[in-house]
């Protein structure tokens, strides 16, 4: 019998300001995998930082821990109508988390590995949005992280952007 397991991340502050955990996940089992909802949560943003960090929201995973669906959404949504420059976005595995193919969305993959994703723009326009989706296999269903950082020029964000998982 398939079991898969359905995850509910709450979206947490994931602001310059701020560092560590920033979402808070909990997990319950269904019988059958349905349709994954993966619409992207986005976190609050702080003043001086323009942008948001967006993630999925709900996924599920089959019986080898992979995520369904494609796998997982990670990106970043510019709030400010002024454009950026240079601006790369970096999901790396903190615990229990492996990446697969991965594909962009608004930008181009410039690294790719195992444990590391990195999407860059020359250019993040006002209102944009650029973000990577990866397939992903959890290690641990009940205990994983990753990390985010971005860079670019012509904001006042923090490189180190907090952390999602469970």
């Amino acid at each position: 019998m398939r079991t898969s397991v359905a995850v509910l991340a709450t979206a947490g502050a994931l602001t310059a300001g701020q560092l560590g955990t920033a979402g808070a996940a909990s997990a319950s089992a269904k019988p059958e995998p349905k349709a994954a909802s993966a619409a992207p949560s986005a976190a609050p943003r702080s003043s001086g930082c323009p942008i948001d960090i967006v993630y999925t929201s709900r996924f599920q995973i089959d019986r080898n821990g992979w995520v369904t669906n494609g796998g997982l959404y990670f990106g970043l949504k510019n709030k400010s109508t002024k454009s950026f420059k240079k601006v790369s976005f970096t999901v790396t595995n903190v615990k229990n988390i492996r990446f697969g193919r991965a594909t962009p969305k608004g930008g181009k993959i410039t690294r790719k590995t195992s444990k590391t994703v990195t999407v860059y723009d020359k250019s993040l326009a006002g209102k944009a949005k650029l973000g990577v989706k990866v397939r992903t296999h959890l290690l641990n269903t009940r205990s994983y992280k990753v990390k985010f950082s971005v860079r670019g020029n012509g904001w006042n964000c923090a490189v180190d952007q907090g952390t999602w998982g469970a």
